[in-house]
């Protein structure tokens, strides 16, 4: 009984736990596009002062390359985080199926053990009624 519930605890756990890392990408990679949104703005507002929207001019903003390739870098490595992002789902589902696998198992257990007691406490009642008619 004692391991069981300690199984359970430690299925509980590690679902937890991958509840949290699929929580924490997630959470990044809304970061990683709120992040790329705004560059997005500050090369619009950049490329407007100065009037020149074509990267391939000569005469192309300097800040707005740079923020161009920090925004393409988070944009490959928010579709990074959406590959681990599902490596981390496919875990928490399988972490999660571990649970109920070992949950299911020790209610048909308990179930077991709880008939058992009721046959007893039925079959010492059946006793008792029989000690009863006979005297």
């Amino acid at each position: 009984m004692k391991s069981r519930d300690t199984l359970i605890r430690l299925r509980r756990f590690q679902v937890d736990e991958k509840r949290r890392r699929v929580a924490q990408i997630e959470m990044m990679i809304a970061d990683f596009a709120r992040m790329a949104a705004e560059l997005e703005r500050e090369i619009a507002q950049e490329e407007q002062r100065a009037g020149i929207n074509d990267p391939a001019h000569f005469a192309y903003p300097t800040y707005a390359r740079a923020a161009a390739q920090r925004r393409d870098n988070i944009r490959r490595s928010a579709s990074d985080l959406d590959v681990q992002l599902a490596e981390a789902k496919a875990a928490l589902a399988d972490a999660f199926e571990e649970l109920k696998k070992v949950e299911i198992l020790d209610d048909r257990e308990r179930s077991a053990e709880r008939a058992a007691e009721t046959a007893r406490d039925q079959a010492e009642m059946d006793a008792i009624g029989l000690a009863r008619a006979r005297a």
